[in-house]
């Protein structure tokens, strides 16, 4: 038990240093130097009183994912509020359970809630995942006028959607509009091929190009966020 628990620590400890951009060398000891480098790194790179509730659930949450759900639960049995119905939902959709985050949020939206729009967006997101487009859709017309929705994720899993009921132009329009430089990497890629399977090659190029060079002035961390992404714009672009 205690093996897995200082796996746990370790794996906290590494992602909060690449997180936070800390030197290198805290990963190698943290993981050289195991619990040991575990509790040197918590005392001097993030303990302090207003951290140690947040620090003690992230671990736990490593530890026991589940745990964090039936808390909420009880949480939602003690008070039908609509915060803590679409805190359990959100708990649900981060554990990939999405016909229970899904369920939740319908039932958050009854009332005078029907045109919240982060709980829509959330939605939008289960569905998404579930490959469930036509809701995808559905909902994302509800808010399309928001001023949250456009340039967003959220536009995009709507635009992605429309592709795939057939609604080619209309996907275009909004999956266009995440075309951002210096933000949207993934996104772009996706959208870059979308253009060369409705034969715009050009357009496609320049945003492939776009997203290489942009790869070279990227931060230490997100070029290894993101380096599978530059890879495959690379072969792509080769590739046309």
């Amino acid at each position: 038990m205690w093996y897995y628990l200082i796996i746990a620590l370790q794996g906290f400890c590494i992602y909060h240093a690449i997180k936070n951009r800390s030197p290198y060398y805290w990963i190698f000891i943290i993981f050289f130097l195991s619990l040991i480098g575990c509790i040197i790194y918590i005392i001097t790179q993030v303990y302090n009183k207003r951290d140690a509730e947040k620090i003690t659930s992230e671990i736990t949450h490593i530890i026991n994912p589940t745990k964090n759900i039936r808390d909420l639960e009880k949480q939602l049995e003690f008070s039908e509020s609509y915060q803590n119905r679409v805190n359990l939902a959100d708990a649900y959709l981060e554990n990939k359970d999405y016909n229970n985050a899904i369920k939740h949020f319908k039932e958050a939206l009854d009332g005078n809630f029907q045109n919240d729009f982060y709980v829509i967006k959330n939605m939008m997101e289960a569905y998404h995942q579930m490959e469930d487009y036509k809701n995808v859709v559905n909902y994302g017309e509800q808010i399309v006028s928001h001023p949250e929705f456009a340039k967003s994720r959220t536009q995009f899993l709507y635009g992605m959607a429309l592709e795939k009921e057939g609604q080619i132009k209309k996907a275009e329009e909004n999956l266009k509009a995440i075309d951002i430089r210096f933000s949207f990497y993934n996104e772009r890629l996706i959208y870059a091929k979308f253009l060369i399977d409705v034969d715009k090659k050009e357009e496609a190029r320049e945003i492939l190009e776009a997203l290489i060079s942009e790869g070279q002035h990227m931060t230490k961390p997100n070029k290894r966020l993101y380096s599978n992404t530059i890879t495959e714009a690379s072969k792509m672009i080769k590739a046309l």
